[in-house]
């Protein structure tokens, strides 16, 4: 399996231009999170080490071909005293696929609160899918081997009355990583689109949709390792017109909130094809978002 550092390590062509390799996949489309991951670094290679990012907006336009490399243009917006941005494209067959706005802040000081992390069994209670067969053998873990995810149990987890849909999901990536924050966090970018626009599919078990991420927004609030247990406590709190909205709190195992997450995804009703239709005609029907 490739490992996180490969799939993040970008060429440097030009001046603000870098390009993502292609790596081994199962899926038919480029997998969001690592868009967004890359997207990521290619910016903060363009930061002054002073500067730490603390947001990103991400919007996926296309699907991304998982056999072609990705460009990934760099727009140097704003250069300030406490805070710079970059927006960044990423490109391939010269159509944008991504784009994404990230904002960096130098260490400032201020008022500081935080929810409580919720009561869930610890890692170490819940099996190791890869200990798992039937698990095991899923396309999901067969994808993911290098991360460790255990989602923890319904019956397990204190959920309340009034939330539409809700899952917890501990991850961590398995082997150790070098001491480098920046790298942790494009990893956690990495990560955070693994199983959010899922928790949206808790109360519509066995209906089949489609499914794509439609855009992506992170808050990166305290420092974290990836390579150390992060319980993500995810929600969705409303779905309708093919969309679903998904939102997610990362908490590090000391109960520190790390990160925040909200997404939106596609979610439409699979739709049975006409007969009448072309073998190329359906193909590019599920092919587009």
């Amino acid at each position: 399996m490739v490992g996180i550092e490969e799939i993040l390590a970008l060429e440097h062509l030009e001046k603000d231009i870098f390009r993502g390799a292609v790596h081994p996949t199962a899926l038919q489309r480029t997998f969001g999170g690592q868009v967004a991951g890359q997207s990521l670094v290619s910016a903060v290679s363009t930061v002054d080490e002073s500067y730490h990012v603390h947001s990103l907006h991400g919007y996926f336009l296309r699907p991304g071909n998982p056999k072609i490399p990705t460009v990934y243009l760099v727009d140097r917006i704003r250069d300030g005293r406490s805070f710079c941005t970059r927006r960044v494209n990423a490109v391939q067959d010269g159509k944008t696929i991504f784009t994404m706005s990230a904002s960096f802040h130098v260490d400032d000081e201020g008022i500081e609160h935080q929810d409580r992390m919720p009561s869930v069994p610890a890692p170490e209670d819940l099996p190791d899918a890869q200990t798992v067969p039937k698990l095991a053998e899923s396309q999901f873990y067969q994808e993911w081997k290098n991360w460790d995810i255990r989602i923890v149990p319904a019956e397990q987890s204190a959920s309340a009355p009034d939330l539409a849909a809700q899952q917890r999901v501990w991850m961590r990536y398995r082997e150790a990583l070098p001491d480098r924050p920046l790298l942790h966090i494009c990893t956690l970018a990495y990560l955070s689109d693994m199983t959010l626009l899922g928790t949206s599919k808790v109360p519509h078990r066995g209906v089949k949709t489609q499914t794509a991420s439609l855009d992506h927004a992170m808050w990166f609030l305290r420092p974290f390792r990836a390579d150390e247990w992060l319980l993500y406590d995810q929600t969705s709190p409303s779905a309708g017109f093919g969309r679903a909205l998904t939102q997610g709190r990362i908490y590090d195992r000391d109960g520190n909130m790390v990160a925040a997450v909200v997404q939106e995804g596609l979610t439409r009703l699979e739709r049975e094809p006409d007969s009448h239709e072309s073998k190329n005609s359906r193909e590019n029907k599920t092919g587009a978002v």
